[in-house]
């Protein structure tokens, strides 16, 4: 069971000042405003240049510029802000080859998503934006005060290298700040799994973190987990195990707010370190991803070259 347990992977490296903001007038290095019990924001670092991303589910972050994906500690249903600079989102996003890597998608008209830092690819439906290698995706925590710049960066769990469905699914401004902010519908990626014993138990640590971090928080008692992890071979030939989590009633508010599942496959990569590529979305929606596509999805799981991380 994930519940009480810190996912697998270095703790909460994104300690140190993230230049995190939730207003894209604010000039860099400002703290994000304190939203208390309302929906945090989305936001994307583009190396040295701050900009805040139209996507977000709770509390999710879009980093990128070489922070470590494995940074991962423990809001309220995410809301993401408009862009402060289209030229730097761009720069963020990364080519539809997740950096421009020479990897084909193994199946035809899909995206590849690849992650040089843990030598994994994947591939997505065309209607998905994938992200550059350096992105960082994940949730900010509802219990962290961000407007002490020490806590800039910390977060429930976060991953790299993602892929993300429609940024804004969802339009709401529960905040009543006069501004229209978007939650997307689903995202993925790779993180590392530093400190898992097994494929399992790299599955099963993390599964959970990523229901609770983007539809239930601070609440646990309304999710759902797998206690035990299924193997699970790739069509590539790369085993593993897989785990699964969704919530049920969850107690978050919000005109975005919604119940939301999970699915994590844990394996090893070429150097023999343990990692994750994990899957999240929105459930109970019109537009939910169906189960059988995110099937499809995790059947591209393969190893690209050497990894560069660890």
């Amino acid at each position: 069971m994930w519940l009480g347990q810190e996912p697998r992977g270095e703790q909460n490296s994104h300690s140190q000042n993230v230049h995190q903001r939730r207003n894209p007038h604010q000039q860099p290095g400002w703290p994000p405003g304190g939203d208390g019990g309302k929906r945090a924001k989305a936001v994307a670092i583009a190396a040295a240049t701050v900009v805040v991303m139209a996507a977000g589910f709770t509390g999710f972050l879009l980093l990128s510029g070489g922070r470590d994906d494995n940074a991962d500690s423990g809001g309220k249903n995410a809301k993401a802000s408009e862009s402060a600079s289209r030229s730097a989102t761009a720069s963020a996003s990364g080519s539809p080859l997740g950096g421009g890597a020479a990897e084909r998608p193994t199946i035809p008209g899909w995206k590849v998503v690849v992650n040089p830092k843990w030598g994994t690819a994947f591939d997505v439906p065309p209607g998905w934006d994938v992200k550059g290698p350096d992105t960082l995706i994940g949730f900010d925590d509802s219990k962290v005060d961000y407007n002490n710049p020490e806590n800039w960066g910390k977060t429930v769990i976060v991953m790299s290298a993602p892929a993300v469905l429609r940024e804004n699914w969802c339009l709401s401004d529960d905040g009543n700040e006069g501004r229209v902010d978007g939650t997307a519908l689903a995202a993925a990626g790779t993180k590392g799994a530093k400190g898992a014993k097994s494929t399992a138990d790299a599955a099963l640590s993390q599964v959970g973190w990523w229901v609770y971090g983007g539809y239930t928080q601070p609440d646990k008692k309304s999710i759902i987990d797998d206690e035990v992890a299924k193997p699970y071979t790739t069509k590539s030939g790369v085993k593993g195990s897989i785990a699964r989590a969704r919530s049920r009633n969850t107690p978050q508010k919000g005109k975005c707010a919604t119940d939301g599942k999970a699915m994590t496959f844990g394996f090893t990569n070429s150097a023999g370190d343990f990692v994750a590529w994990n899957l999240y979305g929105a459930t109970g929606v019109k537009d939910e991803l169906p189960d059988s596509t995110i099937m499809k999805i995790l059947s591209t799981v393969r190893l690209h070259g050497n990894p560069t991380g660890s």
